[in-house]
Formats: C-alpha cells, structure tokens, sequence
C-alpha cells in the first residue's frame, strides 16, 4: 500500500462524500449517465440540480472524464 497521498480529483471524494451525504460512485454513476456531455454542463448539472459547490463538482467531472478516456 501506497503512503503518498492522494492527488488531483480524487483528493475531494470524502470531503464530497461527508458533505453530500452519497457515496463517490454515485456521484460519478449521476454523471455517466448524462455522457456525452460537455465538462462544464456537467458541473453545472452538479450544481444547479444537487447543490454541489463549483470545486467539488468540477473535481468528480473530471475524475469521471479523465478515467472514460484510459
């Protein structure tokens, strides 16, 4: 097991997750199934449909976005 700490995106899941009250993969799952879609009306989707912050959102679109493209 890796001692670094965890960096980019994934860094704000349980900070996500404790504010939010829902597990990261269902954050994710919510923006999967609105793919293809442009990264900013994703975030926007986070933010104005689930009361999501712009910095939390933006991290799990990213996540979301940067994983569909391995």
């Amino acid at each position: 097991m890796s001692t670094e700490p965890i960096k980019g995106p994934a860094s704000y899941f349980p900070s996500i997750e404790k504010k939010y009250g829902r597990p990261i993969g269902e954050w994710q799952q919510i923006v999967r199934d609105q793919l293809p879609a442009k990264h900013m009306d994703l975030v926007s989707m986070l933010k104005v449909q689930h009361g999501m912050g712009h910095g939390h959102a933006n991290a799990i679109v990213a996540y979301v976005l940067s994983v569909g493209k391995a």
